[in-house]
């Protein structure tokens, strides 16, 4: 055998390299092909889950009648009175109350059967009980998206500072794409339900990590959120978060949040991931927890009812309405409303 000559090493590193890029060109080429592939499976995929919508919901939707322009709108002129002492499950009845009517109509929303709407008119309604609707209270709202709660609570007088995700908190999170976080302040303004003048008064703005809440957000009589602490990263943040919103309020403040609730288990459930799903023995911790640092927590209704639209479980792609009950990562899921109020100063 010859010996090597000099510079054989990088005659070698030089072909292989070459034979390196020449793979990768094909590779190159075949992929516009494999990108079309992948889109039309997508395209499948989509057709095949439409339907297996249309399937399910010829076999499982309620009776149009029963949900289809209802429940009635009620001519209610005032909210109602010790309606939420609890905390609590969406259930259908609730749609069916003047007080519902009431808010739906404040807040410039179409009466259905949404669980989303009941979020709202929960938090409304708790919120109106416990006497912070009015002028000179402060409310701070965190995860406000476009909901109308920063809207109404400022056209009651209400001082509101409204928070969300900086833009990268946006983008990283995959919300930005989704349209379902605030860009700013504009993005809260509804004339509907609050005059602008009025608007431009009481509202203020800031980005908000809601896993790291300044120090300097304190003061407040109240705040909320709605449907936003279960994408915090796992259960254990979304309860952290609660627990330190309560330090934002003055003594006697309140706090009032929902959130995504497992029905199903209070075993198994979606932990660590993009959404999570509380169990009751979650929400039973947090809630001694708080009481142990000397706050005062609503004892929760745990009952979900058993009206004939709630017995419907929505799936993805989820509907407009009904939508009272959905399955969520193999699990049955509605919302919970929580009520929390701040320790109150001790007299001297």
């Amino acid at each position: 055998m010859p010996p090597a000559m000099p510079g054989d090493g990088v005659l070698t590193q030089s072909a292989n390299a070459i034979r390196k890029t020449v793979r990768l060109a094909a590779q190159l080429r075949r992929l516009p092909g494999r990108v079309a592939a992948l889109e039309r499976s997508l395209r499948d995929l989509t057709e095949v889950q439409r339907g297996h919508r249309l399937v399910i919901d010829q076999t499982t939707l309620p009776d149009p009648l029963l949900w289809e322009g209802r429940p009635p709108l009620l001519a209610s002129r005032e909210p109602g009175v010790n309606v939420f002492d609890r905390g609590g499950l969406c259930r259908q009845d609730s749609f069916e109350q003047p007080y519902f009517s009431f808010w739906s109509a404040r807040l410039n929303d179409r009466l259905r059967y949404h669980r989303k709407l009941w979020e709202f008119v929960f938090i409304a309604q708790a919120l109106w009980e416990r006497g912070v609707c009015r002028p000179g209270r402060r409310g701070l709202g965190f995860g406000v998206g476009r909901e109308p709660l920063t809207a109404l609570f400022a056209s009651e007088g209400v001082a509101v500072t409204a928070t969300d995700l900086a833009a990268d908190g946006r983008v990283k999170s995959g919300w930005e794409a989704t349209n379902q976080h605030a860009a700013g302040k504009e993005a809260l303004r509804n004339a509907a339900i609050c005059p602008d003048a009025l608007f431009d008064r009481n509202v203020e703005f800031t980005p908000c990590d809601m896993n790291a809440v300044p120090e300097d957000l304190t003061g407040y009589d109240f705040c909320w959120s709605a449907c936003a602490l279960e994408h915090l990263g796992s259960i254990t943040h979304g309860l952290a978060f609660i627990e330190r919103s309560v330090e934002c309020l003055v003594p006697g403040g309140w706090a009032v949040h929902t959130t995504e609730f497992n029905i199903a288990s209070n075993d198994k459930t979606v932990d660590n991931e993009g959404t999570v799903l509380f169990r009751k023995r979650d929400i039973e911790a947090l809630m001694q927890s708080l009481s142990d640092q000397g706050h005062e927590v609503a004892e929760v209704d745990w009952s979900w009812g058993d009206g004939p639209v709630e017995q419907y479980l929505d799936l993805p792609p989820f509907r407009e309405e009904p939508h009272l009950k959905m399955a969520l990562g193999g699990f049955e899921t509605t919302s919970i409303g929580l009520i929390i109020r701040k320790k109150r100063a001790a007299f001297a």
